[in-house]
């Protein structure tokens, strides 16, 4: 390969009238090579390509190509790979090739086919569009790690999204999760895209339809929905991606928290402080196209909805209602075969007499392990008429731990006296105030009286702690509650 200069030059004196020999001797280079040069016409780059050369697989190609074919249709772990198919066309075509040359063609036609099934669009996408997601969380509550399930709201539009945490992946779950992202952003989207893993499908064969739960939701908020396909999450990859990017930012390392719902407003927070990052494609920051997006929803309902199902339940012999089939909830023998309301929501269940009074509330429970919850208010009622059941109760297992190992022995009426007033103080401020009011002082003589124990209750429930006092009183006023004795 000559210099580009040269070129020029030898053209110019072949057009003067130089000879060819001349100009080869002069420039330096072969006449073929001055030849080659004057006749030709076209000096463009243009890309080389590799001749290809006949090989001894070339014959048995289709064949190849018709087992690969069958094999999408096939399991993964029963499809050829390369040695078999080189096996396969030693024995049965006659191939005498290597393994080497079927291999390479094998693989190259794995990769073809690969691309062409993982290629990807840039989409257009209109305002006010959410898509929804599940991830799994762990956190370390209190010391205890536990697995959360975590909500994320993906806006394809702005490029941004919003997360909620929660412990189950139920429809009341999903429902609750969004209404809090709904609220967030100050209206509901007008398309919701979803799947059956969030908790708002439900497989019917190949198709998924909506829960009641989630039609309410989309009733409420004016939302149209819309699922994606089996097996087709990319229909929805905004939301899958997002669901990482949250994992990666929000999540690492491995949240220290007291209380889920703290943490969610939190959360939110720090999704909308991403917010600030710039656009994947536009460059400038999120929150501009996130602002737009919100100003194309509909302006929120008057009443924010209950992501709640009512249903009605029997109680068996024990008193207990079954959640799902592994979830318990006694109520006690005295609603041994009754029927009652059930309110389940995603982190309370309530029972409800015929008449819609409450019986009894209780956390809720997620995950496949059988459980069984406890309603304190409900073992009081029965142990005031029981005392002597307190050393073994429940309840006794839900106080203080200085409080519950006090000492003492007290007779049955003073200790259901006492009981009464542990209960009618919970029943008006609830049970987890009322054992911490027990803790707090009450006066110079160390005495408790129902009306002190209201009160200190009264303020814990609202915030305001303990009431603090100038002499620290004898817990010997709680043995009739706390004691062992019958």
């Amino acid at each position: 390969m000559i210099g580009m200069p040269t070129i020029p030059s030898i053209r110019q004196r072949l057009d003067a009238g130089d000879s060819v020999a001349q100009v080869a001797r002069d420039e330096g280079v072969s006449e073929p090579t001055v030849r080659k040069y004057r006749d030709m016409g076209d000096f463009s780059l243009t890309v080389k390509t590799k001749k290809r050369r006949a090989s001894k697989l070339d014959p048995y190609k289709p064949v190849i190509d018709s087992w690969l074919l069958q094999d999408r249709k096939r399991r993964a772990r029963q499809r050829h790979t390369a040695r078999r198919i080189f096996d396969r066309l030693t024995a049965e075509c006659g191939y005498d090739g290597s393994h080497a040359t079927v291999q390479r063609y094998v693989k190259a036609r794995k990769a073809e086919a690969r691309r062409a099934r993982d290629g990807s669009l840039h989409l257009e996408w209109a305002p006010a569009g959410d898509q929804v997601d599940f991830g799994v969380r762990d956190f370390r509550v209190l010391g205890v790690v536990r697995e959360a399930r975590c909500l994320v709201a993906a806006f394809p539009f702005p490029d941004a999204s919003l997360a909620q945490c929660l412990w189950g992946e139920s429809p009341e779950c999903a429902c609750e999760g969004l209404a809090a992202v709904f609220e967030s952003c100050g209206g509901a989207p007008i398309r919701l895209v979803f799947d059956s893993a969030t908790g708002a499908g439900r497989r019917v064969g190949e198709a998924i339809g909506t829960t009641e739960t989630f039609e309410r939701l989309a009733a409420h908020h004016g939302l149209g929905l819309a699922s994606c396909d089996p097996y087709s999450g990319n229909e929805r990859g905004a939301a899958g991606n997002a669901v990482g990017a949250i994992r990666r930012n929000a999540f690492v390392p491995m949240p220290r928290i007291d209380s889920l719902p703290a943490y969610d407003e939190r959360l939110l927070t720090t999704c909308m402080r991403r917010a600030g990052k710039p656009h994947c494609f536009e460059g400038g920051p999120e929150g501009r196209p996130f602002g737009e997006d919100r100003a194309s929803m509909p302006d929120p309902p008057a009443r924010p909805f209950g992501a709640a199902r009512v249903e009605g339940a029997k109680t068996d012999e024990s008193g207990d209602v079954c959640l799902e089939g592994k979830h318990r909830h006694p109520l006690g023998s005295a609603h041994a075969c009754e029927r009652v309301g059930m309110e389940t929501g995603a982190s309370r269940v309530a029972l409800l007499a015929a008449r819609g009074e409450g019986i009894a509330r209780f956390g809720r429970a997620h995950g496949g392990s059988p459980t069984r919850a406890s309603d304190p208010l409900s073992q009081l009622a029965l142990l005031c008429r029981k005392p002597g059941a307190w050393r073994d109760s429940e309840v006794r297992a839900t106080m203080p731990s200085g409080l519950a190992a006090t000492p003492g022995a007290t007779g049955k009426p003073a200790r259901r006296a006492s009981l009464r007033v542990l209960r009618d103080v919970s029943a008006g401020c609830g049970h987890e105030a009322t054992p911490k009011a027990m803790e707090a002082p009450a006066d110079g003589t160390g005495a408790l009286s129902e009306a002190d124990m209201a009160l200190a209750a009264s303020c814990i429930a609202n915030g305001q702690g303990a009431m603090a006092y100038d002499d620290e009183p004898s817990l010997a006023s709680h043995d009739v509650v706390l004691g062992g004795g019958a």
